[in-house]
């Protein structure tokens, strides 16, 4: 039950019109089938045992002006049960509006709370495991709460038949639900055994996505040796693993199912026994009593299945709700409250970053002129893509400052200096969308025009005018029917299009030809002095084109002048930190 309040907490609202709902049903449901034992007493002409209750029965009527006939019974009968689906439609209409959104808000909050964290926690998180969150598990924990919220209509029920069963006879009633509970109590383990294997579920499943995801981002170079079989073989193991726990708990809930009916038979051929030959109740109360037993054991049975179906699906919702706490556990701070400006600097003083135990940056000091071109070189795995994270304020310097303008980073709104960054990267994975889409991200304050202007700034205009659609061209499948050189343009457009002051380059050439370079430096020069770059690089071109090139060594900047430095010396990259 513990997933109804934590949704109840979420859709508060709602969760009380499903509860108040259920409960009215189970209220109408009781008062209507009170005229059943009268409406059998008078239909087998028994008397005695049945008096009492067709006596307060037929009271109540005379109450209202109605007569207890067997037509005026059948038709309250009738009516109460017609209410009673009524009141059971409103609260189905209440989970089915929280289960159409759980899935969606699941999604939308763990995406949130995972884009808003650390920097830090974010590399930590395998792309598969969020992308089974958003896909399966989401799914799975709004089918858990499904399931749940029917059990909780079913209990409802099997009470308000309980209460008929008590006034007909206690003691026969007491007997038969103690025998029935018992029963379900007895069927637990196969309860546990739907547990353990929707647990197993989630974490096989998730660890089998990470793994695809990591498979089908390498089945190039695994192809071309001949090795795919290996990834084969790995996630063949993984789906083995996964098909064993699913038939585990489809075998938990069949062999749940198929006991139930004949456990069902035997109580009620062992009530009717009792009814007649121990209590010699009349036939009109047994009938009765039978009856509402055999449905209070039918929905409890019933309950014990959605139950069954809850526990199986619902550790995917505690998974989500713990990786959603965990990640909003890591929020990133707001930062401070100061609106920044780029007029004049960047500059890094005495800057200390340490990374996995190892020294990035060691007391780094260099300035950054606005208006200019600065490029970054240096071994492989000394840390250029740690100064850029730092600029970007994704990470934090231990020791040190870093002030724009003269003012400490940290003390500059954080999402505001953001927004005057452009970022490109070396992947020019664009989206199986059009070039507008690819330019915006959909952005609404993004128009058109803004998408134009960004696209002469890449010097992309000329070759999307040439496409059959213009701007509304598709670029295929992760851009495949543009050239490298149009892609990075494209990528290069959209850092562009939000007009940003720091345009941030991170071996954003290293994938094209030398001529396609060529072309994309010159552009890229062509944008300064109205917009500051810092492009980390290990190509000629963008040295050649720089009004100052940076070198890092051994944490250390050296500043080499005009354009011109050596290229950098290969190394070893060691780990994230060093990048």
């Amino acid at each position: 039950m513990r997933i109804i309040l934590a949704f109840g907490k979420s859709y508060p609202l709602r969760t009380i019109l499903m509860l108040l709902s259920l409960v009215v049903a189970g209220v109408v449901e009781g008062a209507s089938l009170t005229t059943m034992l009268p409406l059998v007493s008078v239909m087998l002409g028994d008397s005695g045992h049945s008096s009492m209750v067709a006596g307060h029965v037929a009271s109540v009527l005379h109450s209202v002006g109605l007569e207890p006939s067997i037509t005026v019974l059948l038709i309250i009968i009738v009516v109460g049960m017609s209410l009673t689906s009524l009141l059971i439609l409103l609260a189905n209409r209440q989970v089915g509006y929280t289960v159409a959104h759980v899935a969606t808000d699941l999604r939308v909050d763990l995406i949130n709370a995972t884009l808003g964290s650390r920097w830090e926690h974010y590399l930590r998180q395998p792309g598969g495991a969020l992308a089974n969150a958003v896909a399966t598990e989401a799914f799975r924990a709004s089918t858990a709460y499904e399931h749940a919220a029917n059990m909780v209509a079913l209990t409802i029920q099997a009470i308000a038949y309980a209460i008929i069963a008590f006034v007909v006879s206690w003691q026969a009633a007491l007997v038969c639900i103690a025998l029935g509970l018992t029963i379900l109590l007895a069927l637990r383990g196969l309860v546990k055994t739907s547990r353990k294997a929707g647990k197993s579920q989630t974490g096989l499943m998730r660890e089998l996505l990470i793994n695809l995801s990591d498979t089908l981002g390498s089945v190039k170079p695994l192809k071309a040796m001949a090795r795919e079989d290996i990834a084969d073989s790995l996630l063949r193991s993984q789906a083995t693993e996964l098909n064993i726990a699913m038939e585990k708990e489809v075998t938990s809930r069949e062999t749940l199912r198929a006991l139930q009916e004949p456990l069902l038979a035997l109580l009620a051929a062992g009530g009717l026994y009792a009814g007649l030959v121990i209590w010699k109740l009349p036939m009109s109360s047994v009938m009765v009593l039978i009856f509402m037993v055999v449905r209070v054991l039918g929905l409890m049975h019933k309950a014990q299945q959605r139950y069954h179906r809850m526990v199986g699906q619902e550790s995917a919702f505690w998974a989500l709700r713990e990786a959603v706490e965990e990640a909003e556990a890591q929020r990133e701070p707001a930062g401070g409250s100061l609106q920044p400006t780029l007029a004049r600097n960047i500059v890094f003083d005495q800057v200390s970053f340490t990374y996995g135990g190892r020294r990035v940056l060691d007391e780094a000091s260099v300035s950054f002129e606005v208006g200019t071109m600065t490029t970054l070189v240096g071994p492989s795995g000394t840390g250029k893509t740690t100064v850029l994270d730092l600029l970007c304020a994704l990470l934090v310097a231990q020791d040190g400052s870093i002030r724009v303008d003269g003012r400490a980073l940290g003390d500059l709104q954080r999402r505001s200096w953001r927004r005057m960054i452009g970022y490109v990267t070396q992947e020019t994975l664009l989206l199986h969308d059009s070039v507008l889409a690819n330019v915006t991200l959909g952005e609404p304050s993004l128009t058109e025009a803004d998408a134009e202007h960004a696209l002469r700034q890449a010097g992309a205009w000329e070759f999307v005018q040439g496409l059959d659609y213009g701007l509304h061209t598709r670029v295929g499948e992760r851009g495949g029917q543009l050239s490298g050189g149009q892609r990075q343009r494209i990528i290069i457009a959209r850092a562009l299009a939000h007009r940003p002051r720091l345009l941030i380059l991170d071996e954003a050439t290293s994938a094209l030809d030398a001529e396609s370079e060529a072309d994309i430096c010159a552009t890229l020069k062509a944008l300064t002095p109205n917009i500051t770059i810092i492009a980390v690089s290990h190509r000629p071109r963008l040295i050649e084109v720089a009004d100052k090139v940076v070198e890092l060594v051994e944490g250390k900047f050296k500043v080499v002048t005009g354009g011109h430095a050596p290229l950098p010396r290969p190394a070893l990259s060691h780990g994230t930190g060093g990048r």
